[in-house]
């Protein structure tokens, strides 16, 4: 479980903040949908939670654990996907995910099931003898979504994590989450395909102008706004009204 209350940050070189005193609960066992216009504040969010940068305001637990106290164990908690696989170009894949093993203190035994489950998967078992900077895009995505799982974590945070991915690649990610939320897991992740959170989110939530103006399940909405109308429609709706 992720708590943020009243958190607020704001960067040096901008005058309006890009986090204005949210307060978001993801549960644990469900699949939470972070949705919102580009510069809306999804991945400062996810920053913030992942503990890649410090809140002005407010604070961030993640499974009881504050950040500003308990750093080490809320992190150890997180898998964590970021929007852009910047990995090390010279590692070689395996290296990459040992490193990542390493990192988080992965016993031998439990670390080769997880890398050769989840490449397996994925596809990637083939190259990970092949350095990383040879990868293309998708392919470091995916190395990507093997590290963020090899600790097995109860929290499994990622951005924007469809980009990139062939089809049958965002198909079997989507199982995955499937898969760990009915497992007990949290899943939390921002996307800008309406179709995909319409169809695999259990809650929702929409940022606009660094502000939460919605969460809550797609059913909740609906009676909201008084349409059954696909998630696309509504979101856009909703956004211009809180122009």
């Amino acid at each position: 479980m992720i708590n943020l209350q009243t958190v607020s940050k704001s960067y040096s070189k901008s005058k309006s903040k890009a986090l204005d005193d949210i307060s978001l609960s993801i549960p644990d066992g469900c699949i939470f949908g972070f949705l919102g216009p580009n510069g809306a504040g999804k991945t400062t969010t996810i920053k913030l939670i992942t503990g890649a940068l410090e809140t002005d305001m407010g604070s961030v637990a993640v499974d009881g654990h504050p950040l500003a106290t308990e750093e080490l164990a809320a992190k150890s908690a997180i898998g964590y996907v970021p929007d852009n696989p910047e990995l090390f170009n010279r590692l070689k894949g395996l290296e990459f995910l040992n490193f990542l093993g390493d990192v988080y203190g992965i016993q031998k035994e439990e670390r080769v099931a997880n890398i050769e489950k989840y490449s397996k998967l994925l596809e990637i078992s083939d190259v990970l003898g092949a350095r990383v900077g040879s990868y293309s895009r998708g392919m470091k995505q995916k190395l990507m979504i093997c590290g963020s799982l090899i600790s097995n974590p109860q929290n499994w945070i990622l951005d924007e994590p469809m980009v990139g991915l062939d089809p049958h690649a965002a198909f079997k990610l989507k199982e995955l989450m499937r898969e760990r939320a009915k497992t007990g897991k949290c899943v939390f992740f921002s996307t800008h395909v309406m179709e995909v959170a319409e169809k695999i989110c259990d809650m929702l939530a929409i940022i606009n102008k660094g502000k939460i103006i919605f969460t809550g399940t797609l059913e909740r909405l609906r009676e909201e706004r008084g349409k059954d109308s696909s998630l696309e429609a509504l979101f856009l709706e909703l956004v211009e009204d809180k122009e």
